[in-house]
């Protein structure tokens, strides 16, 4: 196996964030290996969020954030995906101009139609970007991140608030997305869809790294009692 295969794409080391009064990140050391589909998971306001935007480089902390080599290519689908007052088409094109040292100008078009095919928009092409069902801007989120053909891609809570089906849809394409060799880390509620999409999942509690481990282990028994708690249900949101 080569070393830019083994060597981790992202690492962070001993890196601490304070917002304000709030220590969002507690010196946390957190490396992402190629091939991987990472969940985050903990309760509101442990950190998962912070973590995400530190690794994309949103977020400046103490301690140190590191690129392997050469640089991967990254894209963060957040929460609640921003779509500008355009039709769907031109969301996705403008989403490739900014990319366009990446993406050629004259592949733009052929990279854009291929996204919209992926997560089966191309009907809604012409459609107001900001009219698409919750569902349907996750996957359109989803299509244009894709396009850029990250090494590593980010989300943030993919499947919150949406239904079962529109949440079925968005897990199938993350899967499609592993399978073909992206890299993901995934913030999430859902415990079953952890379960179901990670290679690996690491628990964050009070801004901390608590757990970190292969999904069959961490699902297993834990030594950590509030890592315990949290799989069970018992853990309180409220972290004050």
């Amino acid at each position: 196996m080569s070393d830019a295969a083994t060597l981790p794409l992202l690492r962070l080391s001993n890196v601490s964030v304070q917002l304000g009064t709030v220590t969002a990140l507690q010196r946390v050391s957190f490396s992402v290996r190629r091939g991987e589909f990472v969940a985050v998971i903990g309760a509101n306001g442990s950190g998962k969020t912070t973590l995400l935007r530190v690794l994309h480089g949103l977020v400046e902390g103490t301690g140190m954030r590191r690129l392997g080599e050469p640089a991967p290519v990254q894209a963060m689908v957040f929460h609640r995906p921003f779509m500008l007052n355009l039709t769907v088409w031109n969301n996705l094109r403008l989403a490739l101009w900014l990319a366009r040292k990446r993406v050629p100008r004259a592949e733009a078009p052929a990279r854009a139609l291929e996204a919209l095919q992926r997560v089966g928009l191309v009907d809604s092409r012409d459609r107001p970007a900001r009219v698409l069902s919750g569902g349907e801007q996750q996957r359109f989120a989803l299509a244009r991140a894709w396009a850029v053909r990250p090494d590593l891609l980010l989300l943030d809570e993919p499947t919150a608030n949406l239904d079962p089906s529109a949440k079925k849809e968005v897990e199938t394409l993350l899967q499609g997305f592993a399978a073909d060799g992206m890299t993901l880390v995934m913030s999430t509620h859902n415990l079953g869809q952890a379960k179901r999409l990670a290679t690996r999942v690491v628990y964050v509690d009070r801004g901390e790294v608590r757990l970190d481990l292969p999904t069959a282990q961490f699902f297993g028994p834990s030594a950590d009692e509030r890592a315990r708690l949290f799989l069970k249900g018992e853990l309180s949101w409220d972290l004050e």
